[in-house]
């Protein structure tokens, strides 16, 4: 009790909720294309690679622009950065609006979507920046929590897209809430008087110099790319492997969505409380065995069961790997944060691209989902091997704190 008490009394709770909420309608525009996808395949004919390279392609530019948001959010702030990153987002909402005409220019909307995704580069230097190392778990989960705006994306893009008969004015009504956010996230959202000093571009070499960093890379690839990755091609398993239309199909998708997203800012809580790498070596286990279950194909409410699970484990997964990261790179978090978050857009660029590969090949989604769970075994190993290694080489630069985080005892 005492310590929940702590965190919030702690930190600088507008710019939280400033930070969420910018989080949250980014992460809505940023995935509409994977409900909407299975509405705009009636206008534009796509085989199943093609429709995976759609929704992908958000994710992909998401990766990219979030290594650009984050030098700016170390350069110019996070709170600019982000009030810079709403603005530019109205592009792609304008051009998938009035302009597009053909899939070859839906894919270049489809491409500028991904500055919706590089808000996490702004939104989580935003808000961890204001709290100590012992809430950074949490703090960072609640406005990483933001992804839930994926679930307004599943939720609704397609009942509106039925309803008005037309898919291009889903992206014109996305334009209301981006700028009402806009308003609300200017007028609360404060700057950390304890954030850092700005780094060099070339700090961003040095710091991929550090192995650390690059194993915090992998796990996120697997846990934020596996959760995001899955956010948009679920709607287009359950549309071609169940028959279900394209509403029935974004509302499931929404209750597996919901998992991933809430329980993000429980695993950094209960990182705080026991390490990130145990909770990882729980998270990783539980998401290899229901993909697994997956690849079976199992009846429907079987297969939403396993889905959801697997998304609670990567959704928990990914507050549990950004608990660790401000431990071992906290003067370094923005810089960190752009680049752990595009590892993980990139993860999520390619987990459409390995299902819709593999069912084109093989007319089946049981080897895309045995190669999901065989990459969450692989992560686990990682872990493992990792968090021996940290144990050790972190005690003895003295730093108790990360050694006991990685620490499978408590």
């Amino acid at each position: 009790m005492m310590e929940s008490k702590s965190f919030w009394k702690s930190g600088h709770k507008p710019t939280l909720f400033g930070a969420f909420m910018y989080f949250d309608i980014s992460f809505m525009i940023w995935g509409m294309l994977g409900p909407l996808a299975v509405i705009i395949a009636m206008d534009y004919p796509m085989t199943p690679l093609e429709k995976a390279n759609l929704v992908a392609l958000p994710i992909l530019g998401g990766s990219i622009l979030r290594l650009v948001l984050g030098f700016m959010s170390d350069y110019i702030g996070p709170k600019l950065t982000a009030q810079i990153g709403m603005i530019v987002t109205l592009v792609p909402l304008l051009l998938g609006w009035l302009w597009v005409d053909s899939l070859g220019q839906l894919y270049v909307v489809a491409l500028l979507l991904g500055v919706a995704g590089a808000s996490f580069a702004a939104a989580l230097p935003l808000a961890g920046q204001w709290y100590p190392k012992e809430h950074q778990g949490l703090a960072m989960g609640i406005a990483g929590a933001g992804n839930s705006g994926t679930v307004l994306a599943t939720l609704f893009a397609n009942r509106l897209a039925t309803h008005f008969g037309s898919w291009e004015v889903v992206f014109g009504l996305a334009i209301i809430p981006i700028v009402i956010v806009f308003v609300l996230f200017s007028l609360f959202a404060k700057n950390s008087p304890n954030r850092p000093e700005p780094k060099k571009l070339s700090q961003y070499g040095a710091l991929l110099k550090q192995k650390d960093a690059w194993v915090f890379c992998a796990f996120y690839c697997v846990t934020f790319g596996g959760f995001v990755g899955l956010c948009n091609y679920l709607t287009i398993f359950f549309n071609t492997q169940y028959g279900l239309s394209a509403v029935h199909a974004a509302d499931i998708t929404t209750f597996c969505v919901i998992a991933g997203s809430f329980f993000r800012p429980v695993g950094g809580f209960l990182a705080d409380k026991i390490g990130g790498t145990r909770m990882l070596i729980f998270l990783y286990t539980g998401a290899c065995i229901m993909l697994l279950g997956v690849s079976f194909l199992p009846p429907l409410p079987v297969v939403i069961v396993m889905l959801f699970l697997g998304m609670m484990c990567l959704g928990a997964g990914n507050g549990s790997v950004f608990q660790l990261v401000p431990q071992r790179f906290g003067n370094e978090i923005g810089l960190m944060t752009g680049i752990v978050g595009a590892a993980g857009g990139l993860g999520g660029y390619a987990l459409p691209l390995i299902l819709g590969q593999l069912y084109s090949t093989y007319q089946s989604y049981t080897p895309g989902f045995v190669s999901l769970s065989l990459i969450a075994a692989a992560s686990l190993c990682l872990v493992l091997f990792m968090q021996a290694r940290w144990r050790v080489s972190w005690l003895s630069r003295g730093s108790k704190g990360i050694a006991d985080s990685t620490s499978l005892t408590s």
